[in-house]
């Protein structure tokens, strides 16, 4: 399986600190989600009864399974977390500005895992300044390429 980014979030986010996650799927979500079919655009963790939930993350149908009951493709997924981490979790989002958004998922060992960020919203400024010093760095590294 090829590992699912949430690119869209390494611009809006400072990332602080990551989980890995396991994700309550049933077997046709976890069929799809191996073949490739997620979205994490718009995907957010919540908190809800001490316990931590995926939520607007897009799974398609699985292709090859009948579908006779229904499928909801953006219905809350509940993260898998020892209650330490959970606890560690909780402590850290009382921050003011810090939010939970999944970063990537993937399978190891046959599971499906989804790695969770604590993250902080850069400001248009901040975004500004990632962009001109990663402008720097090409620059930099084009010119010791080329020996000057």
């Amino acid at each position: 399986m090829k590992s699912i980014i949430n690119r869209e979030a390494r611009s809006k986010y400072e990332y602080l600190q990551s989980w890995e996650a396991g994700l309550v799927l049933s077997g046709d979500e976890a069929k799809s989600i191996k073949a490739g079919g997620m979205n994490l655009k718009g995907a957010y963790v919540s908190t809800e009864n001490g316990e931590l939930w995926l939520q607007n993350a897009h799974v398609s149908p699985y292709q090859r399974m009948n579908l006779a009951r229904g499928h909801d493709p953006e219905r809350p997924r509940k993260l898998l977390l020892h209650r330490h981490q959970i606890d560690t979790i909780f402590g850290k989002l009382h921050e003011k500005g810090l939010t939970l958004i999944p970063e990537k998922v993937y399978s190891s060992a046959g599971l499906v895992k989804v790695q969770i960020t604590l993250a902080k919203g850069l400001k248009k400024a901040d975004k500004r300044e990632k962009l001109k010093r990663r402008d720097l760095d090409r620059d930099s590294a084009r010119l010791l390429r080329q020996g000057h």
